[in-house]
């Protein structure tokens, strides 16, 4: 069995549920509390084993290649004026050993074809793919719950978890062989069903691991939903040639593509936050007393 240790992250989109702020400033760049959203993502992919990260990006995305690399003059001016704590946080955004590539996605036909420009890179290995959207807080890391389930099966595994029924029209939403165990095995995989056509309420959020085989099938995917190669469609196919898991992960899971889960998760994570977290408790009950 080979060893993960390339996570492909597909952050060409243009963030637009946001805007005006991602006119500029990609979406992944958007901050909980000091960190921003990209930098949760590597740091949970490196947790897990990663040691080469792949960006596929599109345009105004230079901000997050920018925040992956060295500033030493940054550095040197923090190391000058004796701010070790913030000289020492600031290099570790850029983890020993592991290296950086961007890919660009010419045009935006979807995850899947996003997934598809990363094959180059990736070559005949398993992979991790995180979407960093899906900002998922708990005590293990998403992606090293999943990469245990994929060394103890030697399967693609595909993070998912239940959601109303009247949401599945925005997941991809798996039927399972036996719904009582975690992991268990993916039987049907369908893109954002209607809710009285989805095979379940399983829905599949930004987390998976995939074998290279899934390459071959995105080179043959049609578009499907909204016009894009969904990743979806490429492993309904791969499921006639491998078994493929769902594992229902242990965390909370903000969807930071929407404001209202991208405030939550900033609420939720500053109140955790040591330095902060009891005055800024203080401070809500304080705003929410004068409503």
């Amino acid at each position: 069995m080979k060893k993960i240790t390339t996570a492909v992250f597909p952050v060409a989109g243009r963030g637009t549920r946001f805007l005006p702020v991602t006119k500029a400033c990609p979406k992944e760049m958007l901050p909980i509390v000091d960190k921003p959203l990209v930098q949760y993502a590597v740091e949970e992919a490196v947790a897990a084993g990663a040691t080469k990260i792949v960006f596929v990006t599109g345009r105004a995305k230079r901000a997050i290649e920018d925040h992956f690399d060295n500033d030493f003059e940054l550095e040197r001016e923090l190391e000058e004026q004796g701010k070790d704590d913030l000289l020492e946080l600031l290099r570790a955004t850029v983890p020993p050993g592991v290296s950086f590539v961007y890919v660009r996605q010419p045009a935006p036909l979807g995850l899947g074809h996003a997934v598809l420009c990363a094959e180059c890179v990736v070559g005949d290995e398993p992979f991790f793919i995180h979407l960093p959207d899906d900002f998922i807080h708990g005590d293990v890391p998403c992606l090293e719950q999943m990469r245990e389930v994929y060394e103890s099966t030697g399967c693609s595994v595909i993070a998912t978890e239940q959601v109303p029924r009247e949401h599945t029209k925005r997941y991809g939403i798996v039927a399972l062989d036996d719904v009582g165990v975690n992991p268990a095995r993916i039987t049907h995989i369908v893109e954002k069903p209607n809710p009285e056509e989805a095979p379940s309420t399983q829905a599949v959020v930004g987390r998976y691991i995939l074998t290279p085989a899934i390459f071959d099938l995105l080179r043959t995917t049609g578009r499907g939903a909204g016009g894009e190669i969904q990743l979806t469609d490429a492993i309904s196919d791969l499921l006639g040639k491998e078994s493929v898991y769902s594992y229902s992960f242990k965390g909370t899971r903000y969807d930071c593509g929407n404001k209202l889960g991208f405030l939550r998760a900033t609420v939720e994570i500053a109140m955790a936050q040591p330095e902060i977290g009891s005055d800024f408790r203080d401070m809500l009950g304080e705003i929410l007393d004068k409503k």
